[in-house]
Formats: C-alpha cells, structure tokens, sequence
C-alpha cells in the first residue's frame, strides 16, 4: 500500500482509501471499505475503471503501444522464443533453462493424445457443429477423465492439467475440424514440434505424404506467441471470475473458450474476412469501402482497424505485419480477399484519416488474412485463437488460486426496478 491516499466526500461521510500503485501502470484505490462505511457501491459499466485484481503477468499500456508478457517486451519474446517457452514463463514467471525447457516439451508431446473414448464425444455431434462448441465441450468433458486433478489447491493436480490442456487442446481442436469435413482423424506424432504437429493434424491425410513447411509452422507459432496474452479481458476475466468459485482448471476453461466465441471478442478476426468477402461481392470495391467507413452517417465498419486498448500502433500487428507479407509470398496465395486486404492495408498506413485517429491495422487484421492463407476455414480462427490464449488463462487462473486476497467473485448492482408491489391473481389482471 502507499502512504499516499485518497478521500472520498459523500454526503457527511468521508472516507480515506488506500492507494494501490502498480510496479508501472495504473495505481488503484482500494473501495474495500466503501460499502460497509458509507453503504454506497461504485457504478462502472463494464469494469473499464476496475480492477478485479492484482496480477504479475502481462503488462499493456494502449497509450504507448506496449506489451510485455513478465516483463520482456512482446517484441523480443515474438522475435526469440517459442511459443512453449512462453507458456513456460507465463506459468512460472520465468524463463526456463534449457533442460527446463526440454523437460516441459517433452512431457506435453507425450500427452498430446486423446482417451479414445472421447472420439464418441466428437462423433455424437452435427457435422455442422461449430468448433468452437465442440472446443469448449470438449475442454469441460476432460474432466470427466481426471477427477484426481480438479482440487484446485493442489500443486500437482494443477500442474498435470495444465500440462494436459496445453497438450491436447490441439488435438481437440484438429478432431473438431475433421469431423466438420469429414476425414478420419489424425492422430499426433511426438517427433514434431507444437506448431508442426497441429498443422499435420489438421491437414494431412492417411492416404498420402505431407510435410509442413517450417516456415509456415514458425509463422503459427509466432500467430499463437501474439495472443498468449492479454491482461484482464473479457475471456480472462471469465476464467478468473468461475476459478473464483474453486471450479477446477478445464471448467473454468472452458468458460473462458466461451467467452472467446463471442463476436466482440475472439471473433473479431473472423468478421474480417466477412467483411472483404462482403467488399469482393461488391465488386471488389474497396474505395467505395473506405469511402462508407469514413461516413459518419454510414453503418457500415472496417473491422480489424484500431484497437479499444490500444490508442497507438498494436504491438502485436506490427510483429505479424512482417509474417503476413511473408507467409502470403510463400504460399503464392492468389486470392482476391487477400488482395482486398493488402489494398486496404495500403490505404490505413498512408491516409490522413486512417493515421490521424490511429485506425491502423490491429492483430486480427493480420491474423484473419494470415489464418487464411496457411489454409484454416473461417470457422476455425476462433478456435486457433482459444489455443494461443490458453497459456495466458491457466497463468491467470493459477495466479487467482494462489492469491491469498481471492474472494469468489459477486459484483454488486444498482438495482432501478419496482420497488415493492403486491401479487395480484390472473383472473383479476
């Protein structure tokens, strides 16, 4: 706490509160003691004043375009580490030594396979069921397979399902793609790495050979590096909010893959490309685009422009700008949405009003198109989305578990509804 302090004047009650200064960053006030002093309650749509928490994990400043994960810069860790190496640091709070490293590889490869009775819970649903439903089903169903690990205050149990969502959430996700298109499934192979392995489940076939291009596979590593984490957004919040009731780590997972699903949320890449096919239907006209986007009057949005925290350049958009470009080279992708999208990129980095108000591309401008170019469905970039951020809501979750000042989460409400009233029988009504 600091000396310092702030006074709240209501009505004849005063009440001094403590000041919460962060290492860097926001200081908070803390309102413990608002409701039972003054018996009044702070108002704040959306918690974007309040913090829910004090966290040690992730780092944003929107203001000056910053991201650290533990303290390194988003920049170095995309450019340096693996995306492992990073669930390992998110994990612990530092990074590992080499044989740390490798003994954490090499104990999520061997449990990167599913209890073969779960290929029932795949088989029992639509083949039109959309995979992140199958995600999250699939992620609270693990459970169901090791009851020994859901007290959340035991370190090992937590570690062994950290361990296992870590290693099988790929492979449920490739499972869910293959049912969606109907191919046999493709088990994981403990040779490759993370990246190389997810690819090979989601498009090899049993009838022929596939090798998956390093460089592709460095690109989805990086894509997953970028979205590890975020702070307190609405997924992790989620995650930390049911973890709060002591719920073991795959149900409060698969709360925050939930959450995730929502359009204003994880699904902001996948309007994306709604949106150029919408600009491609109409005629490839990207101006006309631009033109209805700077029209105040006109509902018509850019997705994947600006950024509700970021106010300056999205750190992670300027890393995945450089992988995009090289990733559409070396597919040799020839697609007129993705040529929409680089001309509406051109526009944004070099017209006065897209520069002026800060509209630049943002990581799901350059995921969208990236995601699409290594060959996932529209369907699928929430679900790679789940998988990069995973890292981030077991840190998260571990971190609440752990907190000595975690209570169960129960928001208060300003109640506005009829005061009192007296029931009244149907016949007289």
């Amino acid at each position: 706490m600091s000396e310092e302090r702030a006074t709240l004047n209501v009505g004849d009650d005063t009440l001094d509160l403590d000041l919460v200064p962060g290492t860097i960053g926001d200081t908070g006030i803390d309102i413990n003691r608002l409701r039972p002093t003054t018996g009044r309650i702070t108002l704040d749509f959306g918690f974007a004043n309040t913090a829910s928490c004090a966290s040690k994990i992730t780092y944003v400043n929107g203001e000056e375009g910053i991201l650290r994960y533990r303290g390194y810069p988003i920049e170095q860790i995309a450019d340096q580490s693996t995306f492992l190496e990073v669930a390992y640091l998110l994990f612990h709070g530092e990074l590992p030594t080499a044989a740390e490293l490798a003994s954490f590889t090499e104990e999520i490869t061997h449990h990167t396979l599913l209890n073969e009775e779960m290929k029932k819970f795949f088989d029992a649903f639509p083949k039109s069921a959309h995979p992140m439903a199958i995600l999250s089903s699939a992620t609270s169903a693990m459970a169901t397979f090791y009851p020994a690990f859901h007290n959340p205050v035991d370190p090992y149990a937590v570690s062994q399902s950290m361990i296992r969502l870590i290693a099988k959430l790929p492979t449920v996700a490739a499972f869910a793609f293959k049912k969606s298109i109907g191919q046999p499934y493709v088990y994981p192979r403990n040779e490759m790495d993370y990246a190389t392995n997810f690819l090979n489940m989601m498009f090899s076939v049993p009838t022929e050979d596939f090798e998956v291009d390093p460089v592709i596979a460095r690109a989805l590593d990086v894509l997953l590096i970028l979205h590890a984490d975020h702070e307190q957004n609405c997924s992790t919040s989620t995650v930390r909010l049911v973890g709060s009731s002591r719920a073991n780590l795959f149900a409060s997972v698969s709360a925050g893959i939930s959450a995730l699903w929502g359009p204003l949320h994880g699904g902001a890449n996948q309007r994306v490309l709604e949106m150029l096919a919408q600009i491609h239907e109409d005629g490839h006209d990207y101006e006309k685009a631009i033109a209805r986007a700077k029209d105040k009057d006109d509902p018509f949005r850019l997705w994947g422009f600006g950024h509700r925290v970021y106010k300056n350049y999205d750190p992670r958009a300027r890393i995945l700008r450089g992988f995009t470009h090289e990733v559409l080279e070396r597919m040799g992708a020839d697609d007129p949405l993705l040529d929409i999208a680089m001309k509406l990129e051109d526009v944004a980095m070099n017209d006065e009003y897209f520069v002026e108000r800060n509209l630049y591309p943002n990581v799901d401008f350059y995921s969208g198109i990236t995601f699409r170019a290594l060959g996932f469905p529209v369907r699928m970039f929430t679900v790679l989305f789940a998988i990069g951020r995973l890292p981030g809501w077991i840190a998260q979750w571990k971190e609440m578990v752990e907190d000595p000042n975690t209570r169960i989460g129960r928001p208060r409400q300003v109640y506005r509804g009829e005061v009192l009233r007296d029931y009244v029988p149907a016949e007289q009504r």
